[in-house]
């Protein structure tokens, strides 16, 4: 057993049944609530038959990271983009600041290893760099095995942290020009899926650059062919990952080690879910998919990936930052709210 699952559980049977039992107990028909009580069953189940179910605070972590594959220009923005995103981060204008804003969500950005050096203090930032940005996939691997283990623990450290502090609930975000050819490769070697059928526009890349991306993915594939092996998915997220996604998986492994439920956010983050479940599927009963991404390769991913769990939204964003996660956080809230505050059939005088 892998160091990184060594602590985590799977989720009871026993301990869903008996939500199901108090959830069919409530004054409504049976399965009236359809997803929610879905919801409210793993939350029970991940507390440990704990009440009330809490899922609040809830904090979003939005990791950034720069990817040496942008220089094969796979991507319409240029890389400075994700260090003026972080600094949008920062200023509180950003798409997944107003929804955190909306949601009642808390929001930190983890700086993984953007390029351009480390950012100037601010309350709002984690300064968890590991190196300046990665080197390029289509010519070698991303990082080394040892980067790698650094960004997992990290990401553990980062979720046990905030477990202390007395967080509930932990959100996924990611920023960083590219990641979604880093990501598309990472489902490659993970899943077994064609470049074709998994690569998509991204930021907005038309037919002749999708070819290209298409292109490079292949290419990162076959030169680190040496490296992607089925029983290794670490050596996988040292190839081709990127440090957002190495960090974002361990995110999901140390929410898994904590017992809290951590969403996941579109197709980049999902990606780091790929390869949490390849080091530990007991992890898949901590994690809700927070949405169906527009990029056209993340709903196959995720049927191959994980059939039993359907997102919670499927709304055509593909966005990124955690913003899936920031719209669908309310239904979690939702489902722990009515699991705690409907009242019962006996105790209501009601019956069916």
């Amino acid at each position: 057993m892998h160091r990184f699952s060594a602590r985590i559980e799977l989720i009871q049977e026993s301990s869903l049944n008996v939500a199901r039992t108090h959830l069919d107990d409530l004054t409504k028909p049976r399965g009236s609530m359809g997803r929610l009580e879905d919801v409210a069953a793993r939350l029970f189940a991940i507390g440990q038959g704990q009440m009330p179910l809490v899922v609040e605070p809830a904090i979003m972590l939005t990791v950034a990271g720069d990817h040496g594959v942008a220089a094969q220009k796979i991507s319409p923005a240029q890389q400075a983009v994700t260090r003026q995103m972080v600094r949008n981060f920062l200023n509180g204008g950003a798409a997944v600041n107003a929804l955190c804003r909306s949601a009642g969500m808390d929001l930190r950005v983890v700086d993984a290893g953007c390029a351009g050096g480390p950012f100037e203090k601010h309350p709002a930032l984690l300064d968890r760099r590991l190196g300046d940005g990665t080197d390029d996939i289509s010519l070698g691997p991303a990082m080394s095995r040892e980067i790698c283990l650094k960004g997992l623990e990290t990401g553990v450290a980062l979720a046990e942290n905030y477990a202390v502090q007395g967080y509930a609930c932990i959100g996924t975000g990611e920023m960083g020009i590219a990641n979604s050819t880093t990501a598309a490769a990472l489902y490659c070697a993970l899943l077994d899926i064609a470049p074709e059928a998994v690569a998509g526009p991204g930021a907005g890349a038309d037919a002749a650059m999708l070819r290209r991306k298409i292109a490079v993915v292949r290419q990162a594939l076959q030169v680190n062919t040496g490296l992607l092996r089925e029983d290794d998915p670490i050596g996988a997220l040292a190839a081709l990952g990127g440090f957002e996604i190495v960090v974002l998986c361990g995110i999901i492994l140390g929410a898994a080690t904590r017992r809290l439920p951590v969403l996941i956010d579109g197709f980049i983050c999902s990606a780091a879910y790929a390869a949490a479940l390849k080091i530990c599927p007991a992890a898949a009963g901590y994690s809700f998919l927070s949405h169906t991404s527009a990029e056209p390769g993340h709903g196959p991913v995720l049927q191959k990936l994980d059939p039993d769990q359907i997102p919670l939204l499927s709304l055509g964003m593909h966005l990124g930052e955690g913003t899936g996660v920031a719209a669908a956080y309310p239904l979690v809230r939702c489902a722990a709210a009515m699991f705690n505050d409907m009242a019962t059939f006996s105790s209501a005088g009601v019956k069916m």
